[in-house]
């Protein structure tokens, strides 16, 4: 209290006024927002998916290669994640890919690879989740015969619901 009639009396004297050494309140407006986040990645090792047996009267024996890992994060409800390939494989040839689903969404399973994008997952939902489980699978027909070495690239691409 007594700063406060010190203040008072220096201003009495130096302005004739007096007023009070008391916080004084200040405010600012702040905005913000949270856009829409849906990323994908994945990890593990380069996958190779190599047909060399087959049971006689059937059709060369599937490849199956599980050593890739997916990770997603997305606060959007329904988002889904879609493969495609920029080429077709060789007719006789099938490659497919199935992604493990995270918590809550649902995987759609094995489906074929090809230029035209294919859903892999859906209903993924303000989820953050890692070390999903990826699976490729190559399968030939006999009709498809030898097929040289050959490479894809496989865009995966994550879009959001609402």
């Amino acid at each position: 209290m007594r700063a406060t009639r010190l203040v008072c009396a220096v201003g009495l004297l130096l302005t004739g006024l007096c007023w009070s050494a008391q916080a004084q309140p200040a405010t600012q407006v702040v905005t913000f927002q949270v856009l829409p986040i849906n990323v994908i990645s994945f990890t593990g090792v380069p996958v190779v998916l190599t047909i060399t047996t087959a049971v006689a009267g059937l059709n060369p024996t599937t490849r199956t290669v599980s050593t890739a890992r997916w990770n997603v994060t997305t606060n959007q409800t329904g988002a889904k994640i879609t493969a495609s390939i920029p080429t077709n494989v060789p007719a006789g040839v099938t490659l497919s890919v199935n992604l493990a689903a995270p918590t809550g969404a649902t995987s759609l399973g094995y489906k074929a690879l090809s230029t035209v994008s294919t859903d892999l997952v859906t209903g993924i939902t303000k989820r953050n989740q890692t070390n999903r489980t990826v699976n490729y699978r190559l399968a030939a027909t006999a009709a498809a015969g030898v097929v040289p070495s050959q490479t894809r690239v496989i865009t995966y691409t994550i879009t959001g619901g609402s």
